[in-house]
């Protein structure tokens, strides 16, 4: 079955603004701000984020990028040699009121990951969460702040987002899982 795309790139472009705008609301200013990206996509979207802050603000808010592969409590499952995408924290996370940006929030267990390798790197006065695309399905108590788009969604749906910086292109799509009967679209 083929992708339905559910966001274009305009409408990715003005959900970033618009989560720029909320976060710089919510915090009053940008005094202590950081984003944070989750590994992969989270990284450009927090760039993005920190680009439309500094461009409606005039600050350059400090961006990292936050890997969790260790902190995953389904590491067996992944892969016998996970891909180790790195960590990069070029501040002071000890009383700054960081933004943990990804792509898609599922069930939370990626974003308590997060919070969890967060901590390991210091103490932040607040941890917020951005994410462009809200699907559902919460297996832990843990909710967005910012949220570019609410997508209801089945188990048994994907949801792609791709990024410019590594995919190419701006787009999020949705797609259903092929059942463990059914023979697997080509191209998968």
């Amino acid at each position: 079955m083929t992708d339905r795309q559910i966001m274009t790139g305009d409408e990715i472009r003005r959900a970033i603004i618009r989560i720029s705008h909320e976060i710089v609301e919510k915090q009053a200013g940008t005094d202590g701000l950081a984003l944070v990206g989750i590994q992969r996509r989270g990284v450009p979207l927090a760039r993005r984020i920190a680009d439309a802050i500094e461009e409606h603000e005039g600050v350059s808010l400090p961006v990292g990028a936050l890997d969790i592969t260790f902190y995953r409590d389904d590491l067996s499952l992944v892969a016998q040699q996970p891909i180790v995408k790195g960590t990069d924290l070029p501040f002071d996370l000890n009383g700054a009121t960081v933004v943990l940006v990804d792509d898609v929030l599922y069930t939370g267990r990626t974003i308590r990951c997060a919070m969890d390798a967060l901590i390991d790197f210091g103490r932040p006065r607040a941890i917020r969460l951005a994410v462009l695309i809200d699907r559902g399905h919460r297996e832990l108590p843990i909710r967005a702040d910012h949220v570019g788009k609410n997508v209801p969604t089945s188990r048994e749906e994907l949801v792609h987002v791709q990024v410019a910086e590594i995919d190419g292109s701006d787009e999020v799509s949705i797609a259903r899982q092929p059942r463990p009967s059914e023979p697997a679209p080509a191209g998968s």
